[in-house]
């Protein structure tokens, strides 16, 4: 099959979706491998070392997507304005999508695949499983935003991390405060304490607690709740009155903390909010709120996507697309994700896929002109969709 990866035309968008490394195992396997003209230059890898790696460059998107029987992208397809034509379109009819899409729910790109007979696999439903480990983007990329999370935090809070013994007398430690203790939260645990401060951390699911202790932090207590999962192993949206109980308890710690990380997101749906004006204005001046939820809407009444305020003495960061700040790793770490999933798509005999298997099955949202994941069939038939 030809394999064509595409420049991202998403303004601020760093990765690849596919590194030069990548590039000789797929065509160790017999796959050929097309790289539209510099897709890599802004994560470093330029286009001499994909063609050291094999691969062929094409000069323009559209050339690209006309030959390629299988499509790798970051980001959702979207209008290419050098074109003039959506992504979408410039795909072959009957060609496979492989990239982040769910998340996004846009109805236009999921009509577009349906017309043109697009199977479509989603990087962002990968089921939290073992075996499926080393395909997980959604967890490579929220490692890099834990972590960007907090160097972020520490170059804004005008404050040290770490104790410092000084001439001036002893200056304690910032404390910070992350809500969800998922990935991209116990990253940020892990490199809030690297850097010297104290950590506590919050999460609905009672299985976290051990994760947060094993990193140094406080798992602050709650009345846990046993079914805050779903089977692929991401949060449950919670009762209205449970969510008023957690409000109190985030209240109350949040005024004691310098710094707050909040990751509270679920699929198809707009971020909860978990922290309201009237918190923020309790916390200390010059604390900081950065909001890992900001591209849904953010966990914070006063978050502005894409953009950092300050409200009420209070730094407010809505900085999306964390990962792309780090576009080496970032490029790297997804493109050993997406051919693990390649390489597992088509591990069969015969090149057809095995919808009986849970990753296959988890993944592909549209297939022969059909919608056949239930999840995404659910949000498309009410029209839900987070943001386009």
């Amino acid at each position: 099959m030809r394999i064509g990866i595409p420049k991202e035309i998403l303004d601020g968008e760093r990765c690849v979706a596919l590194v030069p490394k990548m590039v000789a195992q797929l065509i160790n396997k017999d796959q050929q491998v097309l790289i539209e003209k510099d897709a890599g230059v802004t994560a470093f890898f330029p286009d001499t070392m994909y063609e050291q790696a094999g691969a062929t460059i094409v000069p323009d998107a559209q050339g690209l997507y006309a030959d390629a029987d299988v499509v790798m992208k970051v980001k959702p397809p979207q209008m290419n304005v050098s074109t003039g034509k959506h992504e979408v379109e410039m795909m072959k009819s009957g060609a496979v999508y492989i990239g982040f899409l769910a998340q996004s729910l846009n109805h236009d790109i999921i009509q577009q695949m349906l017309k043109k007979g697009i199977t479509c696999f989603a990087m962002d439903l990968i089921p939290r499983i073992a075996r499926s480990q080393s395909m997980d983007a959604l967890s490579s990329m929220a490692s890099i935003a834990g972590y960007r999370a907090i160097l972020i935090a520490a170059s804004h809070i005008g404050k040290f991390f770490p104790l410092m013994m000084t001439a001036a007398g002893t200056i304690p430690p910032a404390k910070v405060l992350v809500l969800g203790a998922g990935v991209a939260g116990l990253q940020a645990i892990a490199t809030s304490r690297r850097l010297g401060a104290r950590a506590e951390a919050f999460d609905t699911r009672p299985a976290v607690r051990e994760q947060v202790e094993s990193l140094g932090a406080q798992f602050i207590e709650m009345e846990l709740v046993k079914d805050a999962e779903t089977t692929g192993g991401y949060a449950k949206e919670m009762s209205e009155e449970y969510i008023k109980k957690e409000l109190e308890i985030i209240g109350n710690r949040i005024e004691q903390n310098d710094v707050v990380i909040t990751t509270a997101q679920i699929f198809g749906k707009k971020a909860p909010i978990l922290i309201t004006e009237e918190m923020v204005k309790r916390m200390k001046h010059g604390s900081i709120i950065v909001d890992l939820a900001a591209e849904q809407g953010g966990n914070c009444e006063l978050t502005e996507p894409g953009k950092s305020v300050t409200r009420h003495g209070v730094i407010v960061c809505g900085i999306m697309n964390l990962p792309s700040t780090l576009p080496i790793d970032a490029s790297r770490m997804y493109s050993k994700n997406i051919t693990n999933l390649f390489k597992h798509l088509y591990d069969t005999k015969d090149g057809s896929y095995d919808f009986e298997d849970e990753i296959t099955n988890s993944t592909c949202i549209i297939h022969k002109g059909k919608i056949v994941n239930k999840l995404v069939e659910k949000a498309f038939q009410k029209g839900e969709q987070t943001h386009d």
